[in-house]
């Protein structure tokens, strides 16, 4: 009889999470990140783009990211904010490519969280793409689900999540306050996914992600 064992991030201690836009990766894995922060794990935040050109303050997002990462467990003092056009990274992928070379120089993550190989958001696209560039010689590598994004996806890993950390990724995401009139901030359909990849791994909640990258 073949026996299996519950899986845990015991082996992974310095995480970044890359995020294109500010709360794209909070929509996708906050529930994951409040885990691994109340580990005591050592986790790196770097969001891509933050000017809102379409709202009257342009740094709201920037301010709203401040905020939901730290209510997820993210440090001020490891959050950054990169500063590239929107729809635009494919003309600074050579530019970006080199920020997460920097990056991974200087935190040495064995674990990095980046946007699905089936995401067609032109500039979720070129931060997977660089991103296996720059980590695929030194770490794990996962890529986290946008369903509105993607054309199909790859169940490979189930992180199990319980209530107070659903609770708290809605909370994180109430601080998105400029972007609530978008369908994926419903309250209703964060915990319905969530409960959905729960079913699918025996847990009450659940995130999942596709493997594209295990170093062990």
């Amino acid at each position: 009889m073949m026996h299996t064992k519950k899986a845990n991030f015991i082996n992974f201690s310095a995480i970044l999470i890359l995020s294109p836009h500010t709360d794209d990766a909070e929509i996708s894995a906050g529930g994951t990140i409040t885990k691994l922060s109340e580990k005591c794990k050592e986790i790196h935040y770097t969001a891509f783009s933050w000017r809102a050109k379409d709202l009257e303050d342009p740094e709201i997002l920037k301010n709203e990211c401040s905020r939901a990462t730290q209510i997820l467990g993210i440090s001020n003092k490891n959050l950054l904010f990169e500063d590239y056009e929107v729809r635009n990274f494919l003309s600074n992928r050579q530019s970006i490519l080199e920020d997460l070379i920097m990056l991974k120089k200087g935190i040495q993550p064995d674990l990095v969280l980046v946007p699905s190989s089936f995401d067609v958001h032109q500039d979720h696209r070129v931060i997977y793409e660089e991103a296996l560039r720059a980590f695929k010689p030194s770490a794990s590598i996962f890529g986290y689900e946008h369903p509105w994004n993607n054309y199909m996806f790859s169940t490979d890993v189930f992180v199990r999540l319980q209530k107070r950390d659903i609770q708290k990724k809605i909370e994180a995401l109430i601080q998105y306050k400029s972007q609530h009139s978008r369908p994926y901030f419903n309250k209703d359909y964060i915990k319905s996914l969530a409960i959905t990849r729960g079913v699918q791994c025996n847990s009450q909640f659940a995130e999942a992600f596709e493997l594209l990258r295990l170093v062990m």
